[in-house]
């Protein structure tokens, strides 16, 4: 009997697969590092006084969907498949690492202190790039 051999398509579609996955986590931990960063600089301006303390929770919110929207740009541009699963991706990813350095800073935290804006603005953060950043279709020739 002969073995069945597998297609190329077979074989290249869990690397494919594999790297893609690998590329949204790579988006995610710079939607990580442009967040905190943005993050310390608003921390500054608070302590200079030169934002009030009460207009924090709305750049923490814009401050998110900026890091989505860096990493979802770079992750959507590696990826080229699938760009709005892979922003939503980063967006999962970058709250995920948000929820985490709560949790560790904190020692708990729930979904009611903000925590669902702050899922909505890294979700809408790395779907703007899903959706702007892929490429047009090509059109078939007959």
């Amino acid at each position: 009997m002969k073995k069945k051999e597998r297609r190329p398509e077979e074989i290249g579609s869990s690397s494919e697969w594999l790297n893609a996955m690998c590329e949204v986590l790579k988006g995610g931990v710079l939607a990580g590092v442009t967040t905190i960063l943005a993050l310390l600089v608003c921390a500054a301006l608070v302590s200079a006084g030169a934002v009030p303390v009460g207009a924090m929770y709305g750049a923490v919110l814009a401050v998110c969907a900026v890091g989505a929207l860096a990493g979802g740009t770079y992750a959507v541009r590696r990826v080229g498949r699938r760009s709005l699963l892979v922003g939503l991706g980063v967006g999962v990813v970058l709250f995920l690492l948000l929820l985490t350095a709560g949790l560790i800073a904190n020692q708990g935290t729930s979904i009611a202190n903000g925590g669902a804006g702050i899922l909505c603005a890294c979700l809408c953060g790395g779907a703007i790039p899903g959706l702007f950043g892929r490429k047009p279709k090509k059109k078939r020739r007959r």
